[in-house]
């Protein structure tokens, strides 16, 4: 009998092991490295991008475009990938040597739930082990222990939040949490979380940290080496962060940097139903986009183009009954000064003028233009304006003319 119930108990742990083990993986063949190297071959050879992420985009930094979108601005869920947003607030709001203040672990911060630092009541942590406990294992304990040390409580953190988004004028994003667990009222679009993290990345201390694969923390004088949940940081060429994320309502999330050749993108992807999904998705829009765009300096073409307008056409303007007659002229500033374009992409930059006015003429007024187009869509248009006023000449100045006009005659 002894035997019989020591049988019994072993084979409810073995049970209970294998249930737990179970819950913790996610999908079991999802580091199949074949079909890894498959989406990148899909993602190299497609025309048009196909995926099962629900919202996706594909957001070039350097010109702030949108290179391709599905869904990009529908308002959705976005769960942990919220910690962009946290991680922006909390290093602006602290500086550089305020991250390296240490605070102690309050009860709330302990008690959260989902993916963890592993931080307890109590426990002494500085502000930077905090970031990257919130931003590589994507600590939910972390981003309230960071939100209520910064601002009393989740709910005035979020507050900074919301002011952030609005100053880098999203119109479709607004938060409830620091860590990203399905809220009413938490949302964002997928191109505006690109905006976020594009931002986010422009400060280095962020940058540096979404980059790193493993790190260690300091835990009441204790290390503890965590781990970054990004599945593509050291295996696809060129990626440099960003964040994971997953709840039900949001499913899987991924935000994705890349930088190859100088050529820097920014990948979201929304509402994935598996982590292989959210991975196989990232890789393909990611391979699509290098395989098929390159940066072109429009910027040089612009300038060519105005070298040859003024060339051609500074002379001949001519301002009647003006105090000058020809005006000086300066080219509006260029928006997009790099962009991405399809590599079989034809690039048109053309120009008009309009010659003859009448004074008085205001500063700034536009008498040409120089347009850009790439196939059939118009990029942009830069003004060329007059760089003064030209005021109308009045009585006191047609007689001083006419008597040297009448001097040279006698």
């Amino acid at each position: 009998m002894k035997i019989k119930n020591l049988l019994k108990t072993i084979l409810l742990i073995i049970l209970l092991n294998f249930s737990i083990t179970s819950f913790a993986v996610e999908d079991p063949d999802e580091w199949n490295y074949i079909w890894l190297d498959e989406a990148i071959e899909e993602g190299q050879t497609i025309e048009i991008p196909t995926i099962y992420s629900r919202s996706a985009v594909i957001y070039d930094r350097t010109s702030k475009t949108v290179i391709w979108g599905k869904n990009e601005n529908q308002e959705v869920p976005m769960a942990s990938t919220t910690k962009i947003m946290t991680a922006i607030v909390m290093v602006e709001e602290l500086g550089e040597e305020g991250l390296k203040n240490q605070v102690e672990v309050c009860q709330e911060a302990a008690n959260m739930n989902g993916s963890s630092l592993g931080i307890k009541t109590g426990d002494k942590i500085t502000y930077y082990d905090l970031l990257y406990g919130l931003m590589l294992p994507s600590g939910n304990d972390a981003a309230v222990q960071i939100a209520i040390s910064i601002s009393g409580s989740v709910e005035e953190f979020t507050k900074l939040m919301n002011i952030k988004a609005d100053e880098l004028g999203l119109k479709n994003t607004h938060f409830v949490t620091p860590h990203g667990l399905d809220r009413e009222e938490h949302y964002t679009t997928a191109k505006e979380l690109a905006i976020i993290t594009d931002y986010a990345l422009s400060n280095p201390i962020i940058s540096k940290v979404v980059s790193t694969k493993k790190y260690t923390v300091t835990i009441n004088g204790y290390p503890k080496t965590i781990s970054n949940s990004n599945e593509l940081l050291g295996y696809l060429d060129g990626v440099t962060g960003v964040k994971t994320g997953f709840t039900n309502g949001a499913g899987r999330c991924l935000v994705t940097s890349v930088n190859r050749n100088g050529f820097e993108i920014i990948t979201v992807v929304l509402g994935a139903d598996t982590k292989k999904i959210r991975t196989k998705d990232s890789i393909k829009l990611i391979e699509y986009t290098y395989k098929n765009y390159e940066l072109r300096n429009i910027e040089e073409l612009i300038q060519n183009e105005y070298r040859n307008w003024c060339y051609l056409n500074k002379k001949r303007i001519y301002v009647y009954k003006g105090i000058k007659t020809n005006p000086e002229v300066i080219l509006d500033n260029i928006e997009y000064k790099i962009y991405p374009v399809l590599k079989n992409s034809n690039i048109i930059v053309e120009s008009s003028v309009n010659t003859e006015y009448e004074a008085p003429l205001e500063q700034n007024t536009e008498i040409g233009k120089i347009s850009v187009q790439i196939d059939d869509n118009m990029i942009e248009e830069i003004k060329i304006k007059t760089k003064e006023e030209i005021k109308r000449k009045d009585v006191k100045i047609y007689f001083i003319e006419f008597m040297q006009l009448l001097k040279q005659v006698i």
